[in-house]
């Protein structure tokens, strides 16, 4: 069997690689609508689901991982999304000064007759963050396609307090401790 990972995300390459199991990389042309009227966690899911099966359809006999991540705060509802721009990336971050913001990695692997979804949860405080460190991040690391707008596997780490995960690597964006038992009941190796 195959491995397909519905993505173009260089990061999330990069972790799949540390697995050391061979798989294409291919992108699900799938919307990501984060204004869907649904919880954080369950939207993270569903855009994981949307990417996987629509891959799956191209590709009956492989098995397909789709994965997505959304940000909120912990006191409001404002999902906060890649932001695209250098200007909305500081607006994210200096909004993130001080708070604690929880990310939800949704993963999704389907085959054929096969489907299993999840989500694993991280919680990442920001320290008190002035304008200029904030511009001088975004600056250094442009993390404009990054979800909270920060690479934690980069800079992005020098701009909190605390990270709290069942899985440390959720955050970039493949949670690869369950995804690797997942792998595992599917017969890939790893190690």
């Amino acid at each position: 069997m195959r491995l397909i990972l519905a993505t173009q995300s260089p990061y999330k390459q990069a972790q799949m690689r540390l697995l050391k199991i061979p798989f294409l990389a291919e992108s699900p042309d799938v919307k990501e609508d984060h204004s869907l009227d649904l919880s954080p966690e369950k939207l993270s899911i569903f855009l994981a689901e949307q990417k996987a099966k629509a891959l799956l359809k191209a590709h009956p006999n492989h098995l397909v991982i789709g994965s997505d991540q959304t940000a909120t705060f912990t006191d409001e509802a404002t999902i906060l999304t890649k932001p695209g721009t250098e200007a909305k990336a500081i607006d994210q971050l200096l909004k993130s000064s001080d708070r604690t913001v929880e990310f939800y990695s949704g993963i999704c692997v389907v085959g054929a007759g096969y489907e299993h979804s999840w989500s694993v949860k991280t919680d990442v405080r920001f320290r008190t963050l002035s304008e200029q460190e904030v511009i001088r991040y975004v600056d250094q690391d442009a993390p404009l396609d990054c979800a909270g707008s920060f690479k934690v596997e980069s800079l992005g780490i020098t701009l909190f307090e605390s990270i709290r995960s069942d899985d440390p690597t959720a955050l970039v964006g493949l949670p690869l401790i369950s995804l690797a038992h997942e792998l595992r009941s599917h017969g890939f190796m790893t190690p």
